[in-house]
C-alpha cells in the first residue's frame, strides 16, 4: 500500500512518482531512511536521482505516493515547510555566500531558519543569540570552526562542500539529504568528507546521492540502486555489489554460464 510507511524510519517513502507529461521521471519508488545510516542511492545520469532528493526536499511535487517525515505525512508540505519540520539538503552546484565569511554564511542560514519574532523587529541580526549558537555549532560538527572568520569565497573546494554541509546542519535537520558533496573534491578531500559523513550519521539519517562508486561502497550502509527512474535493488553494499540485475543495469556487466 502506497501509504504503508515505515514508523521506525526517520524518512519514509511509498510508491513516489513523478510524470512529466507522458515521462515517468520517477516510478513508485520505495526508501526508508533511519537514524544513524548512510543510505545512498546510485544510478546512471537520467536514473531519476535528482528527481527523487528535489521530491524529498520538497522542491518538486510528487505525482503520487507518500513521504511521512517521523509519522507525519509531509507529502503535500512544501520546501520551506519541510525544512522547518527537519529535513536539510545540499545541492550538486556550490550555494554558499562567497563574500561573508563562513559564520556569517552559516548564521544567516539558522537565522532564516528560525520562526520569525516580529516583536523583535529592532534587533540586530548579528546580535540573534540563538542564530550564533546555532551556526558556531554547526561549524564545529563540520570541522570549520577554526575558519569561522575566513572569507567563504577564498576557502578550498573541499572546505567550500564542508560549508554547504555546516549551513545545511544549522538548520537542525533530522534528515540530510546530500546531492553530490563528493563531487570536483581531490583525494585528500574526499577522506575529509568522507570522515565528517560517518560522523554526521549519529544523530541524522542521511540519504546520500554520489557518483564515486569507490567512496559510496566504503561511507554507505545501505545502497539504493535506480535504473530509469525506478528501483532495482536496495541491500547493504555486499548485496549490491553481488546484485545479478544491478551487475547488467546498472555497472554494465553480463552474467555468465
Amino acid at each position: 500500500m502506497a501509504d504503508a510507511h515505515n514508523p521506525a524510519a526517520k524518512l519514509s517513502v511509498r510508491a513516489l512518482t513523478r510524470r512529466f507529461g507522458g515521462l515517468v521521471a520517477v516510478s513508485h519508488v520505495d526508501i526508508d531512511l533511519h537514524e544513524g545510516e548512510v543510505h545512498a542511492v546510485i544510478g546512471t545520469n537520467g536514473a531519476g536521482k535528482s528527481t527523487l532528493i528535489n521530491m524529498l526536499s520538497g522542491e518538486l511535487a510528487a505525482s503520487s505516493g507518500s513521504i511521512h517525515l517521523e509519522g507525519r505525512d509531509v507529502t503535500q508540505m512544501p520546501q520551506p515547510q519541510r525544512a522547518r519540520a527537519g529535513v536539510g539538503r545540499s545541492y550538486q552546484r556550490t550555494t554558499i555566500f562567497p563574500e561573508f565569511t563562513v559564520l556569517e554564511n552559516c548564521r544567516l542560514t539558522a537565522q532564516a531558519q528560525a520562526r520569525p519574532r516580529p516583536w523583535r523587529i529592532w534587533e540586530s541580526a548579528q546580535h540573534c543569540d540563538a542564530s550564533l549558537q546555532r551556526a558556531h555549532a554547526a561549524l564545529a560538527s563540520a570541522g570549520l570552526q577554526h575558519q569561522a572568520q575566513t572569507i567563504a569565497g577564498s576557502l578550498s573546494h573541499g572546505a567550500k562542500r564542508q560549508l554547504e554541509v555546516a549551513m545545511c546542519l544549522a538548520t537542525e535537520p533530522q534528515v540530510l539529504l546530500l546531492d553530490e558533496p563528493l563531487a570536483g573534491m581531490g583525494a585528500e578531500e574526499t577522506e575529509r568528507m568522507l570522515t565528517l559523513l560517518q560522523q554526521l550519521k549519529q544523530g541524522h539519517a542521511v540519504l546520500l546521492v554520489e557518483h564515486d562508486m569507490d567512496a559510496v561502497f566504503r561511507i554507505a550502509d545501505r545502497i539504493t540502486v535506480m535504473v530509469n527512474g525506478a528501483v532495482v535493488a536496495t541491500g547493504t553494499p555486499a548485496q549490491i555489489r553481488v546484485d545479478p540485475v544491478v551487475r547488467t543495469a546498472y555497472l554494465g556487466e553480463e552474467e555468465h554460464a
